[in-house]
């Protein structure tokens, strides 16, 4: 059977994605707000992972207690795989945008039905397992969430501000962080301890319906992205029948053909969450309990952290497009390995000014990776397969990640070495220094297998101007390969007789 010659065309100015400023940004508010509840579950439930074991867990030990609680935490992480095919599966069949408004509204209600569970002095053994039905199903929907929103915005984003564009959804991370812990201090002030450890602990989870009513309606209002809207009209073009059978590839074939991209994936995904947890998760039962700091006390200086790194992600991704998303990978990495140990040598110094430094060198780590890594993981899969591809690498990742908060609390109880957390970060940093070698460049770039995408015609026309300078250097630098071998040919041919 003759394969079918590739028929490659010259591009024009029309071929180049003019991106509409408008639904760009309301793109980005409705993803980065959808984050921020995932996160803002995520932040409560870290800051109360003391109150929340001796609700669930009254006749543990206080260590047991904050072992089970982040525990509970981590165990949704199994069934994050599965939200994350499912997930995949539909967005790259029926579109991102659909998906999306489906994994916040299961998010929402699975997040507040936490604050209605009956304590375990109520109903028993019967509590702890709703509990981990309610995070199951939050596992569930998160599976799909980060992947869906990360392509959303780099769909939506013109190549040359993917980087900025894309740091706004870990924004929205780190601002559902903040917004979490101020909640349950702005509470547990206003109210007892007693009253607090009765109902109190409740109030914030309740707080996830309104958000989540506020991000379905953006999310409801939003149009396709062009990405996928093309796609769609390229199948159709070709065959009605192609739009019932996408993805093409099984999962098999991908992980088969696209094997260095998942590895990327996966390394960028590690790194940078395992970091996460350790620092927003694990940090605030590490100070309240390991360190004996109260817990709000605890709390305050991991929110001054926040908010300092509030300031700095959109930083990270701003210079992203303009040196590239590799050096941050590799000096986050690099920072992680050396600064892990003196870091949490000035969180045990007992100095509240020393203790903020310590943390803020973990956040300004965590920064480096966080604020490229939504422009990074879109950028490496082709759009038939991408929310496929990245939802299943992702979340994988996210199933080793999600247990570093309960396996590095399980160590520090087991050995008794309050350094444990540090050692456990060296070792991920060295993930991170591989993945930062081996990954591809992907700034100013399009996403994989798309044609160019810029903010105005101006700008689509200087893209169209460096791509044809960018094929005349490749064809030059053929020619002089070319030339170069022409000169060997014939040096051979002279040392052979019968050549001529």
């Amino acid at each position: 059977m003759r394969l079918k010659k590739k028929e490659y065309k010259p591009l024009n100015i029309n071929d180049i994605t003019i991106i509409d400023d408008d639904k760009l940004k309301k793109a980005i508010t409705a993803a980065a707000l959808g984050n921020a509840m995932e996160w803002f579950d995520f932040g409560v439930y870290g800051f109360l992972a003391f109150a929340l074991g001796k609700v669930f867990f009254p006749d543990a030990s206080p260590s047991v207690q904050m072992i089970a609680s982040l525990g509970t935490f981590s165990v949704p992480f199994l069934v994050r795989p599965l939200g994350g095919i499912i997930c995949g599966f539909l967005g790259d069949k029926y579109g991102r945008q659909k998906v999306l408004a489906i994994t916040i509204i299961i998010m929402s209600l699975g997040t507040c039905s936490i604050g209605l569970i009956p304590s375990y002095e109520s109903i028993g053994i019967w509590s702890p397992i709703i509990l981990l039905i309610a995070k199951l199903i939050q596992g569930f929907s998160v599976g799909g969430e980060y992947s869906g929103a990360a392509i959303f915005v780099a769909e939506y984003s013109p190549d040359r501000k993917r980087g900025f564009m894309g740091s706004w959804l870990d924004f929205g991370s780190i601002a559902g962080f903040v917004i979490g812990a101020g909640v349950v201090v702005l509470i547990s002030s206003m109210i007892t301890d007693a009253q607090f450890q009765n109902w109190g602990w409740r109030l914030p989870f309740f707080l996830a319906l309104p958000l989540g009513g506020i991000g379905l309606y953006l999310r409801h209002e939003l149009e396709e992205t062009p990405a996928f809207q093309k796609h769609v009209e390229e199948m159709e073009a070709e065959s009605k029948e192609n739009l019932k059978k996408a993805p093409k590839l099984s999962y098999r074939e991908v992980a088969s053909k696209y094997w260095k991209s998942l590895m990327i994936c996966v390394g960028v995904v590690i790194v940078s969450n395992v970091t996460y947890y350790v620092l927003l998760t694990y940090m605030p039962s590490y100070l309240s309990h390991n360190l004996n700091y109260s817990e709000n006390h605890g709390v305050l200086i991991i929110i001054a952290v926040m908010i300092g790194m509030l300031f700095v992600q959109p930083v990270i991704g701003l210079t992203s497009d303009k040196i590239g998303r590799r050096p941050f990978i590799l000096i986050g990495s690099i920072g992680l390995f050396v600064l892990a140990y003196p870091s949490f040598l000035l969180i045990q110094s007992n100095s509240v000014g020393l203790i903020f430094i310590g943390l803020l060198f973990l956040a300004i780590i965590l920064n480096c990776f966080i604020g490229v890594m939504a422009s990074i993981l879109p950028a490496i899969f082709p759009t038939q397969i991408r929310y496929s591809a990245l939802a299943i690498a992702f979340n994988i990742s996210i199933l080793i990640a999600g247990m570093t908060p309960t396996i590095v609390a399980w160590r520090v109880e087991a050995t008794h070495d309050l350094f444990m957390p540090a050692y456990y970060l060296m070792a991920i940093a060295l993930v991170g220094i591989w993945t930062g070698l081996r990954m591809p460049e992907t700034a100013n770039k399009p996403l994989r297998g798309e044609t160019p995408t810029a903010s105005d015609r101006k700008e689509a026309r200087e893209i169209l101007s460096e791509h044809f300078d960018t094929i005349e250097q490749k064809v030059e630098e053929i020619d002089e390969k070319i030339a170069e071998l022409e000169k060997r040919r014939q040096i051979l041919i002279d040392q052979h007789p019968k050549l001529d």
